[in-house]
């Protein structure tokens, strides 16, 4: 099978008829793009690549754990850090074989170091336990960075969907970084529940007061975007076409925060036609443009 495999009409046709409806059953949507891309990718081979899996960069909890990608013999490569989402209770860095494996490969596959982190979550842990993760997790891939071939001064994370808000607090909020800043390059949000919220139109409104607690008056504090400054990291925002409410505001909203903040825009695409999952799923794929722009990024730094 082709390394970039690519999306059957049938899987087209899927993201076709549920896009407009996705907001009336997130879960069973998520599950059902999950599902469908994770036989598109299931034949891709990765015997080109080194894997070294589950290890241990916390002692907290049992899924402080890393999976390093890397293409054998680079050096002073890219380091990109992988944050899943799952609304703040859920999720794994391996929900399947292949997801969310494919975003890692595709970043080793262009000459990458590409870590798939699992993190702590609610309700076991509340906020900031997330984000201290995010940080543990840097200070890990920098530490070392040698060991692997990659370059410890150029560090992105990356969030997807409720990681983003993980990975986008330690990125822009100074409270939870070390006092010589986050260590990191860049920053990439795809889909990312960057703003904190319990609005009866959030269908995760309970998962976010999981995290962050019942008290709404702490929302806009806690939430990463309240932190956008003229002197956060360079940042690729990503929405899909058909998102969870309210999403792609959020998205939208820390764009504008960290163009006026900066005077200049930061990089941004809306991808027609996808959805909040097939926007991480599909990457690794024949239909490249997000991946090549996240590729991009990492290589330009802005």
């Amino acid at each position: 099978m082709s390394m970039t495999p690519d999306i059957p009409q049938s899987v087209r046709d899927l993201m076709a008829e549920i896009g407009p409806k996705w907001g009336t059953n997130t879960s069973g949507h998520v599950k059902m793009m999950v599902d469908a891309f994770s036989v598109v990718l299931a034949e891709v081979p990765t015997d080109d690549l080194e894997v070294t899996r589950d290890i241990v960069y916390g002692h907290d909890d049992e899924r402080q754990v890393l999976d390093v990608w890397r293409t054998p013999g680079v050096t002073r490569a890219p380091m990109f850090l992988f944050f899943h989402g799952g609304a703040f209770t859920d999720g794994e860095k391996n929900r399947t074989p292949q997801i969310h494996g494919n975003i890692v490969r595709h970043a080793a596959r262009n000459g990458i170091i590409g870590i798939n982190v699992e993190y702590r979550q609610a309700p076991k842990w509340g906020y900031p336990a997330g984000s201290v993760d995010v940080g543990m997790a840097v200070a890990w891939a920098r530490a070392n960075a040698a060991a692997f071939g990659g370059d410890p001064d150029r560090v992105f994370i990356c969030g997807s969907s409720a990681g983003a808000a993980h990975t986008g607090s330690y990125a822009y909020d100074k409270r939870l970084q070390p006092a010589g800043g986050p260590g990191i390059a860049g920053h990439i949000v795809l889909s990312g529940r960057v703003r904190a919220d319990n609005r009866p139109d959030n269908p995760n409104a309970k998962r976010v007061e999981a995290y962050y607690g019942t008290d709404a008056s702490r929302f806009d504090d806690l939430s990463c975007v309240s932190h956008a400054a003229a002197d956060s990291v360079p940042t690729f925002i990503a929405v899909a076409e058909y998102e969870n409410p309210l999403i792609d505001v959020y998205c939208a909203e820390l764009f504008y925060r960290l163009s006026l903040a900066k005077g200049a825009s930061p990089r941004f695409m809306r991808l027609v036609g996808h959805n909040h999952a097939s926007i991480h799923a599909h990457i690794g794929t024949s239909e490249n443009v997000l991946g090549q722009e996240l590729i991009d990024f990492m290589r330009t730094g802005r």
